[in-house]
């Protein structure tokens, strides 16, 4: 497939990327209000690990500094702060979410944003972060590849356990990669991809399916052709998020027709694609998946349909529906 011709969407998004992070923040809508002290939301979730178990998985969503780059997409900046947290603060959540939690193997710290960014995750927690993961088989965390280096290594220095880091790819479109304002080339992440290897740590890309400026048409092949790049880099899990707006940003392109949420048979076929390349786990992101598909009667049965290819690593019969005359 060609790359697709971009428009300039009636001239409303920069072309310059300089400008974007304007465009960007003055169509945010409202910041909820966090607790420094106090994680954002925490839960247990079944997954299947590489060894082909599954597993329960603690994912504590850890209250910060909002991340320094401005993604057309995001809208995790609406839970994190416009200051550094307290030393301290970091550990204190996990204490707090831990304590509440059922018993889990493997544990997510997420935070909006990147762990290695230093006005996000004070340095000096490192240590005790550390301590109150290191029962856990697997630690994962989130970066931007511009921020790999020696603060990842020194937290890899200080864990028993084995460190991942999820990194958004979001798209193998060159074009559109661009315009996400993620200040990221394929070639960057290539390079971090291979940083994580060299230094023994663990890689999960993060692939959106039908991101702004992609057609309906064209969003299962470039979740294919993104799917593709990943594994190329040494990825050991794929997560395909459907892409949603609510961040203002989206919302307006959306009304520009620049923009629409993907189909749920879109996401099935993405699904399916990559567990039948056999070359890593391929997990599809399940929140809020009633906004993919209008038909009530076929809903249930395609996120049932979904979790269990994500729990079992393999296809399971299509959905078919009567209602809306579709399957997968």
């Amino acid at each position: 497939m060609t790359l697709p011709v971009l428009s300039d969407v009636s001239g409303n998004y920069p072309a310059d990327a300089a400008q974007r992070d304007r465009w960007i923040l003055e169509r945010r809508p409202v910041r909820e209000p966090v607790d420094p002290w106090l994680p954002s939301a925490f839960l247990v979730e079944d997954e299947r690990s590489a060894s082909g178990e599954v597993v329960p998985v603690a994912t504590i969503f850890l209250t910060n500094r909002e991340c320094p780059w401005h993604c057309l997409m995001c809208d995790l900046w609406r839970h994190t702060l416009r200051e550094k947290v307290p030393s301290g603060a970091i550990p204190f959540q996990i204490d707090h979410a831990l304590k509440q939690l059922a018993p889990a193997r493997q544990i997510k710290l997420y935070n909006s944003g990147s762990f290695f960014d230093a006005q996000a995750i004070p340095l000096d927690d490192y240590g005790p972060i550390a301590q109150r993961v290191n029962s856990f088989d697997r630690l994962i965390v989130e970066s931007h590849p511009a921020l790999l280096g020696d603060s990842c290594l020194r937290l890899r220095d200080l864990l028993k356990c084995r460190l991942e880091v999820a990194m958004g790819l979001e798209t193998a479109q060159p074009e559109i990669l661009s315009r996400l304002n993620k200040r990221m080339t394929l070639e960057q992440f290539s390079a971090a991809a291979e940083w994580l290897r060299a230094n023994d740590v663990d890689l999960r890309v993060f692939i959106l399916l039908q991101p702004p400026f992609m057609k309906e048409h064209e969003a299962v092949y470039w979740a294919e052709r993104s799917l593709d790049f990943a594994f190329d880099c040494g990825a050991s899990v794929a997560s395909l998020i459907p892409t949603r707006a609510g961040n203002g940003a989206l919302d307006e392109l959306q009304m520009l027709g620049e923009f629409a949420p993907p189909r749920i048979q879109s996401l099935e076929a993405s699904v399916e694609f990559g567990i039948n390349l056999n070359r890593g786990r391929v997990f599809a992101d399940l929140w809020n998946l009633e906004r993919l598909n209008r038909c009530r009667t076929c809903h249930p049965a395609r996120v049932a349909r979904l979790k269990e290819m994500n729990l079992r690593q393999s296809i399971t019969s299509p959905i078919q529906c009567m209602d809306c005359g579709a399957s997968d």
